[in-house]
């Protein structure tokens, strides 16, 4: 008996310690992807749901729990005591016992069916946003504005936007649980996802399905912005790149984009001579043409808690596969001087 109290004791400590653990999770910046706070209309009703079914399933348990407790004292067995009386056969009570879970069910399919296909589908007038999963990023295209960017999804907030959603090769799956549940993205079809938050901010995303070596290594962010700043911001991303100055350090980082092999898989959109538009037919990576006025990159994994932008392009740059294990942008051994003047020209794109 000594030794089973004492691995009860222990084995009760090991979950308490696992527990809290887990719960200081919610805390760190990394660990952003959580759906108990909700931050817009689809979110919040996919967490009411939650609490109505979670709410009735602690309510029957509730019941059985007592009703055990109940059973266990009042007919436990005493010396001397007559045999309780038997129930079984007795019709109106299996009745009771069926039609009772029946309607419990009945109350948490009704709505969980309503929320399914309310959710599914989008406004007809909201925006439209065509999302491709890739080995390990999003491409994130407006065809209304004619943009095209990667792994920050941008939209109004207060306004509904319609993720129109494929992959490029293998079973994606997108997932900002503070604005919506899950939904996959297959490889010929389209899925489609609503997205609005009810105010400006930035929320986590991940793919949410195995996809390859660096599944765990594919995120994004959904930035909410202020209409106004919404509008600033297409207009911005449909300027077209300005090349730098001949002579000066990014000059010098374009001739290295442009000679180390990047112009293979990345576009750089510019107005007249220079630039590059990588074919349709060709292994397309992200379109680095405003590359600067995105805040992550990599698949949004880096810059890394804590990191400079800076440090985080260096270290990408310099051994792109060491970062993302399985990366189709390869190492192009590039020297110390070339990553200076590439992040020099890199941090310009605008």
């Amino acid at each position: 008996m000594a030794k089973s109290g004492r691995l009860g004791r222990v084995l009760t400590l090991l979950g308490l310690a696992l527990l809290l653990g887990a719960c200081s999770l919610v805390e760190i910046e990394d660990a952003a992807l959580t759906s108990w706070k909700p931050a817009g209309p689809n979110a919040e009703r996919i967490d009411d749901l939650f609490w109505m079914v979670f709410n009735i399933a602690a309510g029957v348990f509730a019941f059985v729990v007592v009703a055990l407790i109940v059973i266990v004292v009042r007919f436990r067995d005493r010396s001397g005591a007559k045999e309780p009386k038997q129930l079984h056969g007795n019709a109106r009570l299996e009745v009771v016992w069926t039609v009772i879970p029946a309607l419990i069910l009945a109350t948490i399919a009704v709505p969980t069916v309503q929320s399914v296909f309310d959710l599914t589908g989008c406004d007809p007038d909201s925006m439209r946003i065509q999302l491709t999963g890739h080995q390990w990023w999003f491409e994130v295209q407006y065809p209304d504005y004619g943009i095209d960017t990667a792994n920050v999804v941008v939209i109004p907030a207060g306004e509904e936007a319609c993720l129109e959603m494929t992959s490029d090769d293998v079973l994606h799956n997108f997932w900002a649980p503070a604005l919506h549940g899950k939904r996959y993205l297959v490889p010929g079809q389209f899925t489609e996802l609503r997205l609005e938050s009810y105010e400006p901010g930035e929320f986590w995303a991940h793919c949410a399905e195995y996809c390859g070596l660096s599944h765990s290594l594919m995120r994004a962010r959904v930035l909410a912005l202020a209409p106004a700043d919404f509008q600033a911001w297409v207009e911005a991303q449909q300027q077209p790149a300005v090349l730098p100055a001949e002579g000066t350090q990014a000059w010098e980082g374009y001739q290295v984009f442009v000679n180390k092999g990047c112009t293979q898989c990345h576009s750089y959109r510019v107005d007249g001579e220079g630039g590059n538009i990588v074919p349709a037919d060709a292994f397309n990576g992200p379109d680095l043409t405003h590359f600067a006025s995105r805040n992550v990159f990599a698949g949004a994994v880096l810059p890394e808690y804590g990191e400079s932008r800076e440090d985080a392009l260096r270290r990408w740059l310099a051994d792109p596969p060491s970062v993302k294990p399985g990366s189709y942008m390869p190492n192009l051994a590039l020297t110390a001087e070339e990553i200076d003047n590439l992040i020099v020209f890199l941090e310009e794109s605008r």
